[in-house]
């Protein structure tokens, strides 16, 4: 497996995957030495994602955020307390879902202060570049359904054409990385911190995932 950085005009994680067909395990220790683009370089660590290769539901949203990428875990943060919350009032186990992000390192600008980091969306190269792990993820766990959290996610999924607010809260059916899925759009629950109303905010995003509960049922 490759131990280096990937050149500039090449970035992909491809050769840091496992041979054959991998279990999670395999794929988590695989990932934490990916180079295969620049945010390793800064990030604290790779954060994978998490939940059984059993799970029905795989809920996948943007990158690590700063606890997630202290922690080494992902959606341990204020937005992954908030989206347990919505989906367990929503009627779907956390327990029974996996959890992951389209791009597995953080990316960041340090305040002016540089005592805090400041969340910096991915690009879509750095989006594709990452997004062999993530298909190597559906591929192991093959969800029932897919939760696409927020625009970012949705564009690594689904295209840069991709704009949640025309297709939350409907059920999607597309091939993604070879695989047929049913996807469910809605908003990341940062957004909904982010939300003037958050409690609309917040009911709005429930509503959504009551859309995945249904589908599952």
């Amino acid at each position: 497996m490759a131990t280096t950085s990937a050149p500039e005009d090449a970035y992909t994680a491809t050769p840091f995957l496992p041979a054959g067909r991998p279990s999670l395990a395999a794929l988590r220790r695989a990932a934490a030495g990916c180079r295969g683009c620049p945010l390793h370089r800064n990030a604290t660590q790779t954060v994978f994602g998490q939940g059984s290769a059993h799970a029905r539901v795989m809920l996948v949203g943007e990158q690590p955020g700063d606890q997630e990428d202290r922690q080494g875990e992902p959606f341990v943060g204020p937005a992954g307390r908030l989206l347990g919350k919505a989906l367990e009032e929503a009627g779907l186990d956390p327990a029974d879902a996996y959890v992951t992000n389209a791009v597995k390192h953080f990316k960041f600008t340090w305040a002016e202060t540089r005592k805090r980091r400041i969340h910096k969306p991915p690009t879509l190269r750095e989006m594709s570049a990452c997004g062999p792990w993530l298909a190597a993820e559906l591929t192991v766990v093959a969800p029932e359904l897919v939760v696409v959290l927020g625009a970012t996610a949705g564009k690594a999924l689904l295209g840069s054409s991709f704009r949640v607010g025309e297709v939350r809260g409907t059920v999607l059916e597309r091939e993604i990385h070879g695989r047929p899925e049913r996807l469910v759009p809605t908003v990341h629950p940062s957004s909904v911190l982010r939300a003037d109303d958050r409690e609309h905010a917040y009911q709005g995003l429930v509503a959504d995932l009551r859309v995945a509960a249904q589908a599952l049922s």
